[in-house]
C-alpha cells in the first residue's frame, strides 16, 4: 500500500494558496519575501531542485524562519531525500511547533525510513490539530499495520472509512490489515467495495490476484486481474515480472518470456526480472543467454550464491567447466555444508579426468549421509532450502553496500530522453532520470564556464581575480568544473591567433612567467597539453610562487593523463591478439605503474599550490579527486573534509565524499553527504540516493 505523499492533495493546496499571500514585513525583508514567493512558484511548478536553491537563499539570510526549511522538506520529499526532509522538517518545527503540515511531511519522511513509531507520533501530533485529515490518518494506519499494531491499526482504518466513506484506499487499506489477520473473507468483501466506488483502483488487482494465487491457485482469474492492472498502469516492470509468473503457471512460456522481456526493458537493473528470466531461459534449454542473465545478476550482485550455483550448473551444460568450477569454488567456500555443490563439483572434475575429483565426492556423500541421520525419514526439501536461501540476508553489511555501490557504478545506463526545453533535466522527479555514476570532476581555470539555472555563475578562486584584476592576460579567467566543448570556429581561431602573438612577442621581448602562463592557457584550450605543460614548466621555473601556474600544472597533466587513459580504454595501448597474455599483463602492470608516478607528480603540484595558499579549497578538492582516482579512499576523504572545512557549502565535495563512503560501504555517511549534495545543487545526487535505498 502506498503512503501518501503530502504534497500530492493537501500540501499543494497549500502551497497554491501561499503563492497569492506575501508575508508583511518591513521594508528591508522584501528581497527575501521575493525570493521566498518565487522559491514557492517554482515548488508548485515541480522544479524541485531550482526550489531547493531559492529556498537556500532565504535560509542563508534569515535561518530563524521555518517556512524556508518546511518547503524545501517537501522539496525533498519529492525527490526522495527522506533523510533531508526529515531533517528540514524538523527544522521546522524548531522554530515554529505549530505548522502542522511539517509534522505530517516529517511523518511521511520517517514512514519511508522505516522509522514506523516516530511517524505515527508525528501523525498523532498533526491530527490533534486536524483531526479529520484524510491523508495523515490513512499514513498513520499504514505505519500501525508496519508496526503490528493490528488492533490501533484497525481502529484507525474504521475512523476513515466512517469519515470517508468514499475513500476506495481506506478499504483497501483495511482489506490488507485483515490479511495480515488471515481473514480473506472480509478482505475480499473491502476490495470489492474499493473496486465498486472506483473501477480503475490498480491496487486492489493486485491484491485480489494475489488472493487468487495464495487461496486456491486460481491462476485464471489471478492473471485477468494482473491484466487489468497492466491496462491500468502500463510501464510498472513488477506488473509484468507477476504476470509472467501467472503465464509460466499456465503453461504459457512465450507469453513468460515476453513479459520479462518488457520488464527488464522498463527496467534495465531489475535482478528479479533478469534472473527468472534465466531460470526460463535454462528451462526451454537456451543456455548460452541464460548465463548472459545470470552473468549480469552476478555482475551487479556478487555475492548471490544461487545464482552462481545456477550458473554453474549451464556451464557445465554448455562445456566450459573451468568457469563452472570457478562458480562453485565461491559457492563451497561461502556454504561449506552444501552437499550438491560438491557433487557438481565432483562430476565436472570427472569430465575433465581431475583425479581430486573423488575427494569432492565422498564429501557429497558424507554430507548427505548427516542430512539423513537428521532427518531419519529423509527431506528431500533440505537441500532446495540450502540453494534458496543462498542469497539471504537480514540486513547490508558493509561490504555488501561497497557491493552493491560498486556494481551500480559499473553499469551504465543510457535512457532516451525527450527535452522539451533546455533545463528540462532539472525539473521535476530528477531522482527518476537514470545517469552515470561519476565523482564531480575537477576544478579548472579555464576561460570558459557552463553555467545553469542551478548555478548561474562561476567559482571564485582569489588568484585567478587578482590576475584578472591586472588586466595582463588577452582574455579574463574564470574557475569551474563544467568546461564546455569548444565548437565555435571563430573562438578556436582566436587562440590560435593569440598563441602566435604570444610567440611574436616572447621571441622579441625579455619574457615574463605571465607570458608564458597565458600562452600555456591558449594551448590547454586547444587541447594541446604538451606544449601547456612546457609552457607551465617555465613558468614556475621563473616565478616559484607561481600559485596559479602550479594549479594549472596540475590540472594539465591531469587532463593528458586522462586523455591516455580513455585512448587505452579504447584499445589503442592493449596487446594484440598474437601477443601473449604474459605480455599483456607485463604491459597492463607498466602501464598501472606509470599511471601512479602520474597521479603522484600531480598530487604534488596540489600540494605545492596548498603551501602557497593553504586557504584555497579547490585545491584539496582536486587532490581528492586524483587520490579517489587512485583508489586512495581514505587520503581521499582527508581531502574532501578539508576542502568541506574552508568552505561548508562545497556541493560537489559533499558528493564526491559521499562518492567515497559508498565505495568504503558507509552507507549511513554517504547518504547524509549525498542528501547535502542535492540541497547543495549537485543533480546527481538525488538519482544514486534512489538506487541505492532499492
Amino acid at each position: 500500500m502506498t503512503i501518501i505523499s503530502s504534497i500530492s492533495t493537501y500540501l499543494r493546496r497549500l502551497i497554491v494558496l501561499a503563492l497569492f499571500v506575501l508575508p508583511v514585513g518591513l521594508s528591508a525583508q522584501i528581497n527575501t519575501d521575493q525570493v521566498m514567493r518565487i522559491g514557492r512558484n517554482t515548488l508548485y511548478f515541480e522544479d524541485y531542485m531550482l526550489s531547493i536553491q531559492y529556498f537556500n537563499q532565504v535560509i542563508g539570510v534569515k535561518p530563524y524562519l521555518a517556512q524556508p526549511y518546511f518547503y524545501r522538506a517537501i522539496a525533498k520529499l519529492n525527490l526522495e531525500d527522506y533523510l533531508g526532509a526529515e531533517d528540514d522538517a524538523s527544522k521546522a518545527i524548531e522554530r515554529n511547533p505549530f505548522i502542522t503540515d511539517a509534522y505530517e511531511v516529517r511523518g511521511v519522511a520517517r514512514q519511508n525510513l522505516g522509522r514506523n513509531a516516530q511517524a505515527v507520533e508525528d501523525y498523532d501530533r498533526a491530527l490533534s490539530m486536524l483531526p479529520d485529515n484524510r491523508s495523515i490518518m490513512f499514513n498513520k494506519a499504514l505505519a500501525q499495520s508496519e508496526l503490528k499494531d493490528f488492533d490501533g491499526a484497525s481502529e484507525t482504518f474504521d475512523r476513515l472509512i466512517e469519515v470517508y466513506p468514499g475513500f476506495e484506499n481506506a478499504w483497501l487499506g483495511r482489506a490488507r490489515l485483515r490479511l495480515e489477520k488471515a481473514d480473506t473473507t472480509a478482505a475480499l468483501a473491502d476490495i470489492e467495495k474499493a473496486l465498486e466506488l472506483n473501477k480503475n483502483t490498480v491496487n486492489a488487482y493486485l491484491m485480489r490476484a494475489d488472493i487468487a494465487i495464495k487461496r486456491s491457485k486460481d491462476y485464471e482469474s489471478a492473471l485477468a486481474d494482473m491484466n487489468e492492472a497492466i491496462r491500468l498502469q502500463p510501464h510498472e516492470a513488477p506488473y509484468f515480472i507477476n504476470r509472467a509468473f501467472l503465464r509460466y503457471s499456465l503453461d504459457d512460456y512465450f507469453g513468460a518470456m515476453a513479459d520479462y522481456d518488457y520488464a527488464i526493458e522498463l527496467d534495465p537493473e531489475n535482478l528479479v526480472a533478469l534472473s527468472n528470466r534465466g531460470m526460463l531461459r535454462a528451462e526451454v534449454h537456451d543456455n548460452n543467454k541464460a548465463v548472459e542473465d545470470f552473468s549480469k545478476v552476478i555482475a551487479r550482485r556478487p555475492t548471490d550464491y544461487k545464482t552462481l550455483y545456477n550458473r554453474a550448473i549451464l556451464y557445465r551444460e554448455i562445456g566450459r567447466y573451468n568457469d563452472a568450477l570457478k562458480d562453485l569454488d565461491e559457492v563451497i567456500e561461502a556454504y561449506p555444508t552444501f552437499a550438491a555443490a560438491y557433487f557438481l563439483r565432483f562430476d565436472i572434475k570427472r569430465l575433465k579426468g581431475d583425479r581430486t575429483a573423488e575427494r569432492d565426492y565422498n564429501k557429497s556423500i558424507a554430507l548427505a549421509k548427516t542430512r539423513v541421520q537428521k532427518y531419519p525419514l529423509g527431506n528431500p526439501d533440505d537441500e532446495k532450502d540450502v540453494a534458496d536461501g543462498l542469497d539471504e540476508t537480514n540486513s547490508e553489511t558493509q561490504e555488501e553496500v561497497a557491493e552493491r555501490f560498486t556494481s551500480l557504478a559499473t553499469v551504465s545506463d543510457n535512457p532516451s530522453i525527450s527535452r522539451e526545453y533546455h533545463n528540462r533535466d532539472i525539473r521535476g522527479k530528477v531522482q527518476d532520470t537514470n545517469l552515470n555514476i561519476e565523482v564531480e570532476p575537477m576544478f579548472v581555470v579555464s576561460y570558459y564556464s557552463q553555467s545553469s539555472e542551478l548555478k548561474p555563475g562561476g567559482d571564485y578562486m582569489r588568484e585567478a581575480d587578482d590576475l584578472n584584476a591586472t588586466r595582463i592576460l588577452r582574455q579574463n579567467l574564470l574557475v569551474t568544473n563544467r568546461e564546455p566543448q569548444l565548437n565555435d570556429e571563430k573562438e578556436i581561431k582566436k587562440h590560435f591567433e593569440s598563441i602566435e602573438y604570444y610567440n611574436s612577442y616572447i621571441s622579441t621581448h625579455i619574457p615574463r612567467a605571465v607570458d608564458y602562463f597565458g600562452r600555456a592557457m591558449d594551448f590547454v584550450t586547444v587541447r594541446n597539453y604538451a606544449a601547456a605543460l612546457a609552457d607551465l614548466d617555465r613558468a614556475v621555473e621563473m616565478n616559484p610562487d607561481f600559485t596559479l601556474a602550479w594549479f594549472m600544472r596540475a590540472v594539465t597533466r591531469y587532463k593528458q593523463l586522462e586523455l591516455e587513459r580513455l585512448s587505452a580504454m579504447e584499445g589503442n595501448i592493449r596487446p594484440t591478439g598474437k601477443e601473449s597474455e604474459a605480455i599483456g599483463n607485463a604491459r597492463a602492470s607498466l602501464a598501472s605503474q606509470s599511471s601512479r608516478e602520474d597521479y603522484s607528480a600531480i598530487i604534488k603540484d596540489f600540494d605545492t599550490v596548498i603551501k602557497l595558499s593553504p586557504e584555497m579549497e579547490l585545491a584539496y578538492y582536486n587532490k581528492g579527486v586524483v587520490l579517489l582516482q587512485m583508489g586512495d579512499y581514505t587520503s581521499a576523504l582527508s581531502a574532501f573534509n578539508k576542502a568541506l572545512a574552508l568552505k561548508p557549502d562545497f556541493g560537489e565535495a559533499y558528493y564526491n565524499r559521499g562518492y567515497v563512503y559508498f565505495r568504503l560501504g558507509n552507507k549511513a555517511a554517504g547518504t547524509a553527504d549525498l542528501s547535502k549534495a542535492g540541497e547543495l545543487g549537485i543533480l546527481p545526487s538525488y538519482n544514486l540516493l534512489k538506487r541505492m535505498s532499492r
